[in-house]
């Protein structure tokens, strides 16, 4: 079995962005994950998401860059209200670009291609994922989604449908979920079938958080994609 013990600390200075490695146990890395953790939590949180990846697979905890309490950490900043969230979208912006430039830093640093790379997260993590991903498709192979949302504020920045074609995703979101409602979910599935990309869609009886087999599915799912 991997051992999930994250290393210490690191922080490129290219993007300012700090993350934990789960090295690959294997001497051929074949994929890199890229885990993003949802707002006031912090890159250890989803460490447990890479429970049962394979030995060949390095594992990427990014930390997120805003600041909101000890070992809390955001993405950007976000309210709910009656008309749903509404974000702080320079904040969202700025996150989107430094992800963008992690990726590929990591990609060079451990000699992979965007095709050997998955990046997702929970909640606000897995905001930034399909952030990066539908208007970057060039750094990665595939997103997942995991009771996230596709921010409409990205619609001006998102790639063609040309550029999107190779692009795989996996959605998975609570069917009870009572801090992002499941119609966000419906609503990425509905915008991601309109841009053409090929993507998993599941609903699990639970609230804002990833069951056991959403965890397993998504795992599956990022086996067979790279």
């Amino acid at each position: 079995m991997k051992n999930l013990t994250p290393g210490p600390l690191n922080k490129d200075p290219t993007s300012g962005l700090s993350f934990r490695l789960i090295h690959a146990e294997s001497t051929t890395i074949r994929r890199c994950l890229v885990l993003l953790h949802g707002v006031g939590s912090n890159e250890l949180t989803v460490a447990d998401l890479a429970q049962g990846v394979s030995d060949d697979t390095l594992v990427v905890l990014v930390q997120g860059p805003l600041i909101l309490g000890p070992q809390q950490f955001a993405w950007f900043q976000v309210s709910f209200t009656a008309n749903g969230p509404r974000i702080n979208p320079e904040q969202a912006e700025r996150s989107r670009q430094a992800l963008i430039q992690l990726l590929s830093v990591l990609q060079k640093q451990f000699d992979l291609t965007p095709k050997q790379t998955v990046v997702a997260g929970f909640s606000q993590g897995g905001i930034m994922s399909s952030s990066v991903a539908l208007t970057a498709p060039e750094s990665v192979a595939g997103f997942g989604l995991l009771s996230g949302r596709i921010l409409p504020e990205i619609a001006p920045f998102i790639a063609s449908n040309d550029r999107l074609s190779h692009l795989r995703a996996f959605v998975g979101h609570g069917e009870h979920d009572t801090t992002l409602p499941v119609e966000w979910a419906h609503r990425s599935h509905a915008w991601l079938n309109e841009l053409n990309v090929s993507h998993v869609f599941k609903l699990y009886p639970i609230g804002h958080s990833i069951s056991a087999q959403m965890h397993s599915e998504f795992l599956d799912w990022v086996q067979e994609l790279v």
